[in-house]
């Protein structure tokens, strides 16, 4: 399994345990839990998606970043769109759905897209 299908998988776990587990009601999901999962799921694959895009541009230099300032400083060197994603990301998927445990579908519905959007513009 390439990378791309990894990252894939990743986010279609993401949308399995929100529409299996988090039960929406409205504009609301009713259990957090599964909220967190789902949202901290879909993160990493942003993660990952930048990981490879990095990669791919820093070459046999590539060392993986340790924390969301690094990613930052570096993709501002190569994609600032992509650096808006993933700081959409990390607001509605890291921040919002993971840590704070939101129970909104639309942030949630934002952060996915995002991640998708993320996942199409590198592979």
């Amino acid at each position: 399994m390439n990378h791309y299908q990894e990252i894939a998988r990743y986010l279609d776990n993401a949308r399995e345990i929100l529409s299996t587990k988090a039960k929406k009601e409205g504009q609301e999901y009713k259990d957090i839990k599964y909220v967190q999962m789902a949202s901290g799921t879909a993160y990493n694959a942003a993660l990952m998606i930048v990981d490879e895009y990095l990669m791919k541009k820093e070459g046999p230099k590539f060392t993986k970043p340790q924390s969301i300032d690094e990613y930052r400083i570096r993709l501002c060197k190569h994609n600032k769109t992509l650096l808006a994603h993933l700081n959409k990301a990390y607001d509605s998927l890291h921040l919002a759905g993971y840590y704070h445990g939101t129970p909104s579908v639309r942030t949630i519905k934002e952060g996915m897209e995002v991640a998708q959007k993320m996942l199409a513009m590198v592979a």
